[in-house]
């Protein structure tokens, strides 16, 4: 059996929207995934073994000499780099000119929505590939129990520029407490601040507020057993997309048509105001605050 690498060293939204290109990989032979060890529970449901890498650093040992390793983590050239340091009998990546090796390999697209691209990467390197297969297994059902069919509202991200105030993620977890459904706050322990004051905003009781408190394969049990997710351009909006929970998820500096949930199926709904900006900008967005919780509840109401 051929012993395929892919190399994608970054974080738990790159890995699911790679989740299609892995799957065809994995028709291909044995699949190894080159990623941090804390997205192994995500990499098991997608069917590959995860071997522990870091961004740009050296591969390990076992990861050497593959039949095929393809570079799902970026345009290089240093992922270019590191992935022929591996040497492997056949590199898939896109084209760059500060790496002679990748000459007339397929060509990056700026605009181009990021699941798409490691499709058409794989496809013109000849490797049949489909960008609707992004489903996972669900996992079992999450603990605490009563979580179970609850809204799940996430209001952190990775940079401020992404980041709903605060105040307006209460607004809509209110009217989801209004409308009988039960909430829950959800976050890393870096945001446990940031759900703890959502939750005192909308009234919630302190056991809603599960940032902190659950790992990633707990979190991903939460999700995938929820009734719906509101979150900002994040992680968790990939995993409502990987499940098929019904989702809002509100975009700022980036455009959904580049890091959406899929248009169909469509238990999903993407906000947007339009304003492209820096996605690492220390200050919210201009157009994250042009979206307001009556659009976000418009968007609620109207999912299955």
């Amino acid at each position: 059996m051929s012993r395929i690498v892919a190399l994608r060293a970054l974080g738990l939204g790159d890995l699911l929207t790679a989740v299609p290109a892995l799957r065809a990989l994995r028709r291909l032979g044995h699949v190894t995934l080159a990623a941090p060890r804390e997205l192994a529970p995500l990499a098991a449901l997608a069917g590959v073994e995860l071997v522990h890498a870091r961004p740009l650093e050296p591969l390990s040992r076992e990861l050497r000499g593959a039949h095929l390793l393809v570079n799902l983590h970026g345009r290089g050239p240093q992922s270019h780099r590191a992935a022929l340091a591996a040497a492997p009998q056949r590199v898939v990546a896109f084209a760059h000119p500060a790496v002679p090796e990748t000459a007339g390999m397929p060509e990056w697209r700026e605009d181009e929505h990021d699941t798409a691209r490691w499709c058409r990467l794989l496809r013109e390197a000849g490797i049949p590939a489909d960008a609707s297969d992004l489903h996972l297994p669900r996992p079992p059902a999450p603990q605490p129990a009563w979580a179970r069919g609850a809204t799940i509202v996430h209001p952190g991200a990775a940079s401020a520029a992404r980041r709903w105030p605060p105040r307006r993620f209460a607004q809509v977890a209110r009217a989801e407490i209004a409308a009988g459904r039960q909430v829950v706050v959800t976050g890393g322990m870096g945001e446990l601040g940031l759900a703890e004051a959502v939750a005192t905003a909308a009234g919630l009781p302190h056991q809603s507020v599960l940032a902190g408190r659950t790992t990633l394969a707990e979190l991903a049990a939460l999700v995938a057993h929820a009734g719906r997710v509101v979150c900002g351009d994040t992680g968790v909006a990939h995993l409502a997309s990987a499940f098929g929970t019904p989702s809002v998820v509100l975009f700022g500096p980036v455009s959904p048509s580049q890091w959406g949930p899929p248009a169909r199926p469509a238990p999903h709904r993407a906000l947007w105001a339009g304003l492209r900006g820096d996605p690492h900008a220390a200050r919210t967005h201009e157009g994250l605050l042009l979206l307001e919780p009556e659009a976000v509840l418009a968007e609620l109401a109207a999912l299955p």
